[in-house]
């Protein structure tokens, strides 16, 4: 087993889980390892706070699809608003983006 805690299918159901393509990409007024990324999740954009400035240059993450938890409560992150979460897989000191292999209209569904 890798977790230590089993989640229910109806638990990990009430995740909403979109794709949706980084507009914008800034550094974090107040601290050095995050950006503070826009992100279109087809209805609407999103500002998420994120850690991935040691893996990523902006320029990277601009343009990308991205995995985001849209239905998280707006958390203050060092003095900034996050309205989401990206997902990102990590191995030892890898850090990598989930993302979609084929370009789909912003918002869709992860299923």
């Amino acid at each position: 087993m890798i977790g230590d805690i089993m989640v229910s299918y109806d638990d990990f159901s009430r995740l909403e889980i979109r794709v949706g393509t980084v507009v914008d990409v800034k550094d974090h007024p107040d601290a050095d390892r995050l950006y503070v990324l826009t992100v279109d999740i087809g209805t609407e954009t999103r500002q998420i706070v994120a850690g991935m400035k040691k893996y990523y240059k902006p320029e990277e993450i601009k343009g990308k699809q991205i995995a985001v938890i849209v239905n998280l409560e707006p958390a203050v992150i060092r003095g900034v608003e996050s309205q989401g979460m990206l997902l990102a897989a990590e191995k030892g000191k890898m850090v990598v983006l989930l993302g979609v292999d084929k370009k789909i209209g912003d918002g869709a569904r992860v299923c």
